[in-house]
């Protein structure tokens, strides 16, 4: 056992259910669901993280009401079909000794009309911060129907195997919404003074205790907008979690970070700091005497979490998307193994990212997650061929191919025509806050390390050297470049940006490379609305220089709102005192400064300029592929050299072939 996890190490007893260590899979909507049942998806996912060694999962949550369902991949909110599949699942992660909790949930004002197809509920009729729809004042008839709701969810997840229930009240949610005087305007038994107020969650825990009996665990989720004090602030939460507590009402308290008022901070990217959720579980903890706090919210790994259990802020952390990157981050830890844990790197946009567009969820690092019913895991069977096997180009894709194929059995060889691992991963790397993926690319070396893969730097194969290397399989990770030519999707009229002979024009990177050295004033061209742009205008104006940003979308960032990481980013930028002109395109470039065109009306400005950064779609290096098929050499194509995209795809790619082989 490593030592310097102690903390995280020692079981704790919750309601007469031993927590094996204080590593918590927490609620999260992993929106697996199909025609509302949890199906194999779901089973090899949740599995899988009980297999990892987590002490307890809390399972996404179901909805407690037809009026409160929000994603198109929710639990059914009233038919006892889910107990079924549900209880595969309990039984499944009970072998692994993992204590199962689900968590129940209403958004109240915060709802969506397009998944329910239902007016919104909640306490005064106030306005929607998810769509744009109001809401409707509950009557009273109808608060006893959610109330309903509650008991009779809790009383599947019981007869589904479930030892308990998280009482959902975060993110301003509807049962918060009851609580806080600036929701709920009430002047019935339902509002005005506190015990009012939280008479709706009062009535809940009594009546899920009388249905499910006193074994069975009662959690409540809760979570802090510093930004919106006018919610709650910290001392309204530790007043009514107290009185809660020492009416015996939960177990466990599990408290986190944002609302639907501070989106951004729900699930933080790498734009905000770490331990988000530690503020509050320090001031719950210091009013709870009869239950358990439980930290959560962008403590990614168990260093971290160890820290807060020993500095007394929580008894319990919750690592999610560590998790979801490692399902084995618990076993890996407490087993001493801790630099063999592939880190998360913040970046949400396979996990919170699909979800917000209403997927299942996956991960960028680890493409297992939400395939692990088809692919047997974040584990790799051996090949029944094992043989050797050349991968050209060390970026994402070459990376997770080479590593898979090596984990299988294979003999591998791994050539880069550079003296570094990644590619142009590496370089989004050295953007602001993305370091945590050249801590992503140090894994990968010490993988190749463990397993023997021969990495060769300063090695650019040639297609008359492939056959020298006798190789059972050959793998072509070589990526892309930038095109060279500056060419506008929203000009397809022209093939290359005009005035581009005029000179000082670079791609990102030129720039992060430090190849080329921008003056002062500087336009970044960025059609992508992703970090390929926003990341290398960030990076630039945190050096000096004065950047304008021209895009033809309508907001800056605009691909990367999936993430919630775009508020940071344009926050930051206009604080280094960038300037955005949207919905633009650039139509000439003077080499002192560009002409800039509304694509609204057509209106041209001039903005000086000493460079111009064009983060346009780069072209796939395909020469090899080309040359091999030429003469006959079977390859597989993988990452950007198939087709430019985002290094989700690229890994996604490494991993598939490397299972293949």
């Amino acid at each position: 056992m490593d030592g310097h996890f102690a903390h995280l190490a020692k079981p704790l007893t919750i309601r007469g259910k031993t927590l094996k260590n204080r590593i918590v899979f927490g609620a999260h909507t992993a929106n697996m669901a199909e025609n509302g049942l949890p199906g194999e998806r779901h089973l090899g996912y949740y599995t899988e993280r009980a297999r990892g060694g987590a002490g307890m999962i809390v399972v996404e949550p179901v909805p407690v009401h037809r009026t409160g369902v929000l994603t198109r991949g929710n639990f059914r909110h009233d038919d006892d079909a889910v107990i079924a599949p549900f209880r595969r699942i309990t039984d499944a992660c009970h072998e692994h000794g993992t204590v199962m909790v689900q968590q129940l949930y209403h958004v109240g004002q915060h709802g969506d009309s397009d998944l329910s197809f239902a007016p919104h509920w909640s306490p005064s009729g106030h306005a929607s911060y998810h769509d744009s729809d109001g809401s409707r004042a509950m009557r009273a008839h109808e608060i006893e129907e959610i109330i309903e709701g509650h008991v009779q969810a809790a009383r599947r997840c019981q007869e589904a195997g479930f030892d308990g229930v998280e009482i959902w009240a975060a993110y301003h949610s509807l049962l918060e919404q009851f609580w806080s005087p600036w929701s709920n305007t009430r002047e019935d038994e339902w509002g005005g003074s506190l015990e009012n107020r939280m008479r709706i969650t009062t009535r809940i825990f009594e009546a899920v205790r009388r249905q499910c009996g006193e074994d069975f665990i009662i959690g409540l989720a809760l979570s802090h907008g510093p930004s919106t004090p006018f919610i709650m602030d910290i001392e309204g939460y530790q007043e009514i979690v107290s009185i809660h507590d020492r009416a015996g009402h939960m177990d466990y308290v599990t408290c986190g970070s944002g609302s639907y008022l501070d989106f951004d901070q729900i699930i933080p990217a790498f734009t905000l700091g770490e331990k988000l959720g530690c503020t509050m579980s320090r001031a719950i903890k210091d009013v709870v005497k009869n239950g358990v706090v439980t930290a959560e919210s962008h403590i990614r790994t168990p260093e971290n979490a160890d820290a807060v259990i020993g500095a007394g802020d929580a008894d319990l952390v919750s690592i999610v998307r560590g998790q979801i990157a490692d399902p084995h981050l618990a076993s890996k830890a407490l087993d001493g193994r801790s630099d063999d844990i592939r880190g998360c790197i913040s970046c949400n946009q396979m996990c919170w990212g699909r979800r917000s567009r209403d997927y299942w969820i996956s991960c960028l690092i680890n493409p297992s997650a939400g395939r692990e019913f088809e692919w047997g895991g974040d584990r790799f069977t051996p090949s029944k061929n094992p043989g050797r096997v050349l991968v050209v180009g060390a970026g994402p894709a070459g990376l997770e191919c080479a590593r898979v194929a090596a984990e299988r059995g294979h003999q591998v060889i791994l050539c880069e025509a550079s003296g570094e691992t990644g590619g142009q991963f590496r370089l989004a790397g050295l953007q602001p806050r993305r370091a945590q993926i050249l801590d992503l690319l140090d894994w990968y070396e010490r993988q190749f390390m463990r397993l023997g893969v021969d990495l060769r730097y300063h090695t650019p194969v040639e297609a008359s050297e492939v056959a020298g290397f006798e190789a059972d399989h050959v793998v072509l990770a070589t990526g892309s470049l930038p095109a060279g030519t500056g060419k506008q999707r929203w000009l397809p009229q022209h093939e290359q940006l005009p005035g581009l002979e005029n000179g000082h024009v670079w791609a990102p990177e030129d720039i992060l490379r430090r190849t080329a050295q921008a003056g002062a004033r500087v336009i970044v061209l960025d059609e992508g609305g992703n970090w390929r742009g926003c990341g290398t205008a960030w990076y630039l104006a945190e050096r000096g220089h004065k950047v304008t940003i021209v895009t033809p979308d309508a907001y800056v960032g605009k691909e990367i709102t999936r993430t919630s990481a775009d508020f940071q980013v344009r926050k930051n930028l206009v604080k280094s005192g960038a300037d955005f002109l949207t919905e633009s395109v650039i139509t000439n470039w003077h080499g002192n400064g560009a002409t800039i065109t509304s694509l609204l009306d057509g209106t041209q400005t001039f903005t000086a300029a000493d460079d111009l950064v064009y983060a346009t779609t780069n072209v796939a290096c395909d020469e090899l592929e080309n040359e091999l098929r030429a003469v006959g050499q079977p390859v597989h194509i993988i990452g950007d050299c198939a087709a430019p995209r985002l290094a989700a795809y690229a890994i996604f790619d490494g991993r598939a072939t490397g299972n293949l082989l």
